[in-house]
């Protein structure tokens, strides 16, 4: 039998909230009894027997006591440290505690304390109130290991859609964020909007506060200890400094002359007592450090030169920054030219600042990023690939994904698991890595719009992703208990992978320079031999020219001894025809003048015939 019961309300009261009151018992179902069954009753003696045939009713009443609830407020400092002290720095932690235990009222508070806090500690020591009794029993994983889903989507107000640029989340939970939004549509000249929103996520529909920069934004970032204030790097190279509690507009502004010459893509805030200190890097090429107290002049400026010489004109402009709070002097920069450049704030010479440069990637460097829990192994994203690098090893990356059709934009670590990171692509996918699972491939592919994705950042504790798309778009994915939930051995097999793939590289890159070097001796060897070869031939020729010479020189001077000695004889026999022609004048003084004169021509004419025999001679070798 069923039993509908129709709850009347009228028209004009459709949606209102339901208003419920007191009111008396009425009978909605009745079962009479059956007299038939009263003849057939039979008792037996004895009998114990319970039976339940009645209908299950849908309204049941119970009595039950009433509690009375009233709102009340309370004022709660997170750790009660001062302001001046970070509890994050141990040394500042150290030098407190010093500081309050030598004072007087210590010791007295202490002694308060410890009689109330005396029953306490006795019963932990007798009773382990955190012992967990499931500790060996292996946590199944549940069906939805590997999923996501949308949860909010926040969107441009502007009519003309502009990208978004940046997403910082709220330091003080996953309830506020500010998003930067620029037009990023070359020489496109539709929005004229320099707006920027912080939104709520509990009213999606108008953000709780409308930034308004001199220039659009390019990043902006919540200061991690006062979550009032936040700095944002302008598209013309200003850095800009907002206090919530003060309006839309900037508190503080760097003067044009002494900001960035192109726009600020990365500004970062410093670990210091403070509070106030930044520094932000753009593709000029340059990084400046920041006191937003006083922002009409950088505090110390750093040019990324990779020849270490300090020159603007050689430096390479910056699209990513890197920046850990443990590691305070150190910092990293990715250039559009894709090198990976790691310096050293407190360096003297420019040699010190520049500590190492990794060859990155083929194009610009979109993210750069630590690891949260091993400081020397960071992530990259550039082109289409993302590489995990280790400080040890500077000619490769440890570990990179395949490359895929379409480029990635940004990158992250999760905060909470060691091996997972997060990359956006420009086909709109967000892609979640888990290294210890699958390194080919990645865990989970999510299809968030059909545009490009920009950026994308992700909440510190580690169950909400926020991604930004061309359009403006902004969406919020709550991520299932697989991506944030550590596994009990994770920490262990990540340590072990990456020391086995640093290794790795390390002999791959010993390898490499031992075949370097030999190339290098062989081609001297080569090299040694030509010039033996070439010095062996030169004295070859040396020799046989010497010899050459020799006997030329030889040769002539037999030749010249050879005339002088026929010389010497043309010579005698001419001396004695002049002899014999003397002796015949004398024999015939008495001829006439005519008959000397024919003799004397006679005479000459012998003289020039010898003369003539003595040159042919000579000619003749």
């Amino acid at each position: 039998m069923e039993i509908n019961y129709v709850y009347a309300k009228k028209r004009s009261e459709f949606g209102r909230q339901c208003t419920f009151t007191d009111k008396n018992a009425e009978m909605i179902v009745e079962i009479p009894p059956d007299g038939e069954f009263l003849r057939k009753f039979a008792q037996m003696n004895p009998i114990d027997k319970g039976i339940q045939c009645s209908q299950e009713m849908s309204e049941h009443e119970a009595n039950t006591g009433r509690y009375r609830l009233e709102t009340r407020g309370m004022n709660h400092t997170e750790g009660g440290w001062p302001k001046d002290v970070n509890p994050q720095e141990h040394d500042q932690v150290a030098r407190y505690r010093k500081k309050v235990e030598k004072e007087d009222i210590y010791i007295a508070t202490v002694y308060k304390l410890g009689i109330v806090m005396e029953h306490c500690i006795k019963q932990n020591n007798a009773l382990n109130i955190y012992e967990n009794y499931f500790d060996d029993l292996d946590c199944c994983a549940s069906e939805d290991s590997s999923s996501a889903r949308t949860i909010n989507v926040l969107k441009d107000m502007n009519e003309y859609k502009r990208s978004v640029a940046y997403i910082s989340w709220y330091t003080e939970g996953p309830t506020k964020l500010a998003v930067a939004y620029c037009n990023t549509d070359f020489q496109s000249s539709q929005s004229l909007v320099n707006d920027s929103y912080i939104w709520d996520l509990m009213n999606p529909n108008r953000p709780e506060l409308i930034l308004k920069p001199v220039s659009p934004l390019v990043c902006i970032e919540y200061n991690p200890k006062d979550s009032h204030t936040l700095i944002g790097g302008c598209y013309n190279g200003q850095l800009a400094f907002w206090d919530r509690r003060r309006g839309p507009l900037p508190v503080e502004l760097s003067p044009v002359e002494n900001s960035h010459r192109d726009p600020v893509w990365k500004a970062i805030w410093i670990q210091s007592k403070t509070g106030t200190e930044c520094f932000s890097a753009g593709t000029d090429g340059q990084v400046l450090w920041w006191d937003v107290r006083k922002m009409c002049e950088p505090t110390e400026f750093l040019y990324i030169d990779p020849t270490k010489k300090q020159d603007l004109s050689c430096a390479q402009g910056v699209y990513a920054l890197e920046y850990e709070p443990t590691i305070p002097t150190k910092f990293m920069v990715g250039t559009e030219q894709g090198t990976i450049i790691s310096c050293n704030r407190k360096g003297k010479t420019p040699a010190e600042k520049i500590v190492a440069v990794y060859p990155g990637h083929i194009g610009p460097v979109y993210a750069l990023q630590r690891n949260p829990f091993f400081s020397k192994n960071f992530l990259s994203i550039g082109d289409w690939t993302a590489r995990i690098w280790s400080e040890d090893v500077r000619e490769s990356p440890i570990i990179w994904t395949p490359n895929r059709d379409h480029g990635l934009s940004d990158g992250c670590w999760s905060p909470v698991r060691p091996g997972v990171f997060f990359t956006a692509r420009l086909d709109g996918t967000l892609s979640i890595w888990d290294i210890i699972f699958k390194q080919d491939q990645p865990a989970l592919n999510i299809q968030i719009c059909e545009e490009p994705l920009h950026c994308l950042k992700i909440q510190e504790q580690g169950r909400l992703i926020a991604t930004g798309s061309h359009s403006g778009v902004c969406t919020i994915l709550e991520l299932s208990e697989g991506f944030w939930n550590q596994p009990k051995n994770e920490r262990s097999l990540v340590t072990a992978m990456f020391e086995r793939e640093t290794h790795r590289e390390k002999i791959l890159e010993s390898r490499s320079r031992e075949i370097k070097l030999r190339k290098t001796k062989a081609q001297g060897a080569d090299e040694t031999a030509a010039v033996g070869e070439e010095e062996l031939d030169t004295k070859q020729v040396i020799n046989s020219t010497e010899q050459q010479f020799f006997e030329t020189i030889e040769r002539k001077h037999k030749e010249h001894e050879i005339k002088e000695k026929f010389a010497m004889e043309s010579a005698q026999t001419v001396k004695n025809k002049q002899d014999d022609i003397f002796l015949e004048e004398e024999e015939e003084h008495l001829i006439s003048s005519d008959d000397e004169q024919s003799a004397v021509e006679i005479s000459e004419q012998e003289v020039m015939q010898a003369e003539a025999v003595e040159s042919n001679e000579t000619i003749q070798p």
